[in-house]
């Protein structure tokens, strides 16, 4: 009989949201094996531990991982968002919201924003987000969980949620215990490696003993405390994403708190509002070669009128290889980024979800790993991508720093996108992809950018007649938000166990 080579002593480093999220879900969807959690909470330059800002795709996580959503709510105190509101991104045009869901509705087979632009060219067409659902929802402050039959205006948005990071995780060590994870305490001190095979055997803890498994999932954070002792290769991201410092100020949670966020651009980089039930959330993202940090942390106190923590330092890239041979990284260990567009925690739980999906045997084989590295890698870099679009697409010519950030030709695959967007409205979508072609046309169309010449397959819809059918739209919508509950009225309206 063969030797069983099945992966049985998963040892998860890190002792954080994304730690116990990964030991939780691991044992969840392989039973057979014991999950044990070492070491300490990542420092605070892991920003997936430290926002509460979250997109849809964390309600599915929580689905698939049991958890109902009602309880979530009682035990985070999380509230709804359905997207975010960019100020100061496009020079003089007005703010935008980039929400979850659809804009527009076909035309036969032809794309809502097809028509749009040519509208937007003929200069009478209102705001391209006055034609989502989900942004005109939140810009009324309402919502109500999506409903209806396919096609319905109600039934073509996703949410997102709000909640306080620190419960969330309090929440998910509760039932990563429950399901039968082990947490071992105290600090990692040093990492064993296989003379023969360069795996990693076991860690050692500040007490002196040593743990030794099968598998090492890496959640300590950029410094990948378990991941690093293998290999150092990182591709920086700096010449794009320049913003190096973030600062934090919290502030109180609100009874109805608004189901919109904000981004707002300044001259040095950007910053957020954000609140749900349990807590407000404000930051600043900033280039320190533009920007003190003194100076940073009177704009935030100025924005937020509360008082800023230290500023954290951020290199922005991801790990060439996050799995390699029997140990893999997971969120900041394997990507950094900012927390434009909230991808943060996203990437970690969509890295969780591959994990389990390729889980290969004691061997690790290396046509396995690079898989899953192909992905992750194609995953992340189109989240990069994404948030560049935003800076690329900025109209702020009279400051440095977005006049340096112009300067910069992008990613040769975000290049090829902003082509075909420009040439005639077509945008490529991948497999790996973070954001719907909407999410993309949110920013693009709310930020100004025009294709250059109309798609000829709309021509067989006059100008008059696309006009027609879309004031027929914005005008339900417009008719239809105030008619529905305040976010704030909803979560009070919600089974007994989802209110704080």
């Amino acid at each position: 009989m063969s030797e069983d080579r099945r992966i049985r002593e998963i040892i998860v480093a890190g002792n954080g949201l994304v730690g116990l999220s990964a030991a939780a879900s691991l044992k969840r969807r392989i039973p057979g094996a014991t999950v044990t959690v070492v070491g300490g909470s990542p420092g605070d330059d892991a920003l997936a531990e430290r926002i509460g800002t979250m997109l849809p795709s964390v309600t599915a996580f929580n689905h698939d991982m049991g958890l109902d959503e009602a309880d979530v709510f009682r035990m985070t105190g999380a509230s709804f968002r359905l997207g975010t509101l960019f100020d100061g991104w496009s020079g003089a045009a007005p703010a935008y919201v980039h929400a979850y869901g659809e804009y527009g509705q076909k035309f036969g087979t032809t794309s809502f924003h097809l028509h749009w632009a040519r509208q937007a060219r003929m200069g009478k067409v209102a705001p391209f987000d006055a034609f989502a659902p989900a942004a005109m929802l939140a810009r009324a402050g309402r919502f109500v969980h999506p409903q209806g039959e396919t096609g319905s205006p109600l039934a073509s948005y996703e949410y997102g949620v709000n909640l306080d990071p620190v419960r969330y995780r309090e929440m998910m060590r509760a039932y990563a215990r429950h399901l039968g994870v082990i947490e071992r305490p105290g600090a990692i001190t040093d990492v064993r490696l296989a003379s023969d095979t360069g795996f990693v055997e076991a860690l050692l803890l500040e007490d002196g003993t040593e743990i030794g498994g099968h598998l090492f999932v890496d959640c300590t954070g950029p410094a990948a405390l378990v991941r690093s002792r293998l290999d150092d290769r990182f591709e920086d991201w700096g010449q794009w994403l320049p913003c190096d410092r973030v600062l934090f100020a919290g502030g109180p949670g609100l009874a109805d708190p608004p189901p919109l966020d904000k981004a707002v651009a300044h001259a040095a980089g950007w910053r957020w509002e954000s609140a749900s039930r349990a807590h407000g959330s404000h930051g600043l993202v900033y280039s320190s070669a533009h920007l003190s940090d003194y100076r940073a942390e009177r704009v935030l106190r100025g924005a937020s009128a509360s008082d800023p923590g230290a500023p954290v330092s951020i290199r922005q890239g991801r790990r060439s290889q996050p799995w390699f041979r029997n140990c893999v990284a997971i969120g900041d260990s394997a990507v950094s980024i900012e927390p434009l567009e909230w991808a943060n925690l996203h990437l970690a739980h969509s890295a969780l979800d591959r994990l389990v999906a390729k889980m290969p045997d004691r061997d690790c084989a290396p046509v396995e790993t690079w898989d899953y590295n192909r992905e992750t890698a194609a995953e992340a870099e189109r989240v990069r991508d994404f948030l560049v679009l935003h800076y690329v697409t900025a109209d702020r010519p009279k400051d440095d720093f977005w006049r340096d950030v112009a300067a910069v030709p992008p990613p040769a695959s975000l290049a090829h996108s902003l082509g075909l967007f420009c040439e005639r409205g077509r945008l490529p979508q991948y497999e790996e992809e973070t954001f719907t072609k909407h999410s993309w046309l949110a920013v693009l169309l709310g930020q100004g950018m025009l294709p250059r010449r109309v798609d000829p397959v709309i021509d067989l819809f006059p100008p008059d007649q696309s006009e027609r059918v879309m004031l027929q739209l914005r005008d339900h919508l417009a008719a239809m938000a105030p008619t529905l509950p305040t976010n704030g009225a909803y979560l009070r309206q919600l089974p007994p166990g989802a209110q704080r």
